[in-house]
């Protein structure tokens, strides 16, 4: 999988990492992919139903040393 662009949102509380990710997404092009880190256990729904609203693809969702971990493609 290509990554376009890291996001570390690690220590932000709702809805900060959903706000950067949001920016993130902005600066990219369709099908290029974001990796966010965060430490916020309610993104883990929150991300999910985020990207699918937003007519994204969630493509992995990984959790490594308390670090909740995603990438999502640009829809």
């Amino acid at each position: 999988m290509s990554i376009d662009k890291v996001l570390d949102a690690k220590g932000l509380a709702c809805p900060m990492p959903i706000v950067k990710t949001k920016k993130a997404m902005d600066e990219l092009e369709s099908s290029q992919v974001v990796e966010i880190h965060t430490t916020d256990k309610g993104a883990k729904n929150d991300l999910a139903a985020w990207a699918k609203s937003a007519g994204h693809e969630l493509l992995k969702y990984d959790e490594e040393n308390a670090v909740l971990k995603f990438w999502i493609k640009k829809g």
